[in-house]
């Protein structure tokens, strides 16, 4: 694993902001004029801002920043600071009396993990903004992925530590890469591997959610509303709107494929398609590429825990 980053496509920038102490935080991306960009939100608990101008049938096309956040809803806020840090750079959509800077967001909850008084804010936008680099490359423990947790059917006490992993794929001038913030209500598996590599833990021994739901859970109603996985592809390939909402169409099987179960009522997994426009690609190509390296992404956002932190350190 550990194959390449999303920062990988031409001109994308990501930056980090987060408070450990407290385990939470956010992940910003900012592409390049010019991008056209897409979303798919498959689960049924999402907690998003922006993403109605995403539809094919609306107007935006391009966006000045996306944001992956911890926070909840509350972490919604964080997008005011790097609105603010947009248009002070002189970025965004030119409405005629100014600029509006185009952001959408999703949001991950993490406010079980540490404190849920702290919640990614405006400053910390601003901080992120402020960090983006076209060399980052830094998963685990870091920004959106900060208070991810995995494996929740039994409660807090007996998860597994998460976070953010990315990863890379090429074809010739093709790239495609993933950044996904893991904090599935399901288990995760190495896809290629095809091996289990996290989920709840009893009597010091990791088991599948599925088996527990099926043989001891009659009420889940604890358990609403307290996961989800959010996640960018991006390709330098050439796409408009309706195209890359088929490819993160597409990016969800990655999901599939690495969280079981995945895309439930507990969950507000949500996947957003960016494209540079800088080569022409097929789009089944993509979508197939995109699915394989969200996979990956999903993977790396638990083995890049043991490289960062000790993990017992932060459950």
């Amino acid at each position: 694993m550990y194959k390449g980053y999303i920062t990988d496509i031409n001109g994308i920038k990501v930056g980090h902001a987060q408070n450990f102490e407290a385990g939470t935080g956010l992940t910003v991306l900012i592409p390049p004029a010019n991008n056209t960009c897409a979303v798919e939100v498959r689960g049924s608990a999402p907690g998003t801002r922006e993403t109605d101008l995403l539809d094919p049938i609306n107007t935006v096309n391009s966006v000045n920043a996306i944001i992956l956040s911890g926070g909840s809803a509350y972490g919604l806020d964080a997008a005011s600071g790097v609105m603010e840090a947009l248009e002070a750079d002189g970025y965004g959509l030119d409405v005629g009396v100014g600029i509006v800077p185009i952001v959408p967001q999703a949001v991950l909850f993490d406010l079980a993990y540490k404190n849920s008084k702290i919640r990614p804010d405006k400053n910390m936008g601003k901080e992120a903004y402020n960090n983006a680099s076209l060399n980052e490359n830094c998963q685990g423990i870091i920004g959106a992925g900060t208070g991810a947790t995995v494996g929740k059917i039994l409660g807090m006490e007996n998860i597994m530590k998460a976070g953010l992993g990315s990863a890379t794929l090429t074809e010739g001038d093709l790239k495609v890469s993933a950044l996904a913030a893991v904090n599935a209500f399901g288990d995760i598996y190495d896809y290629e591997k095809g091996i289990q590599i996290a989920g709840p833990i009893k009597d010091g021994k990791m088991i599948k959610t599925n088996n527990t739901m099926r043989n001891i859970m009659k009420d889940f109603s604890s358990l609403a509303n307290k996961n989800t996985t959010i996640g960018i592809v991006a390709t330098n390939a050439s796409f408009d709107k309706t195209k890359l909402k088929k490819i993160a169409q597409m990016t969800h099987d990655g999901f599939a494929r690495s969280i079981n179960p995945v895309h439930t009522g507990f969950d507000g997994d949500t996947v957003f398609a960016l494209a540079t426009n800088e080569v022409k690609a097929d789009i089944n190509l993509v979508g197939v590429m995109a699915a394989d390296v969200m996979s990956r992404a999903i993977a790396n956002a638990i083995y890049s825990l043991n490289e960062i932190h000790n993990q017992e350190n932060y459950i």
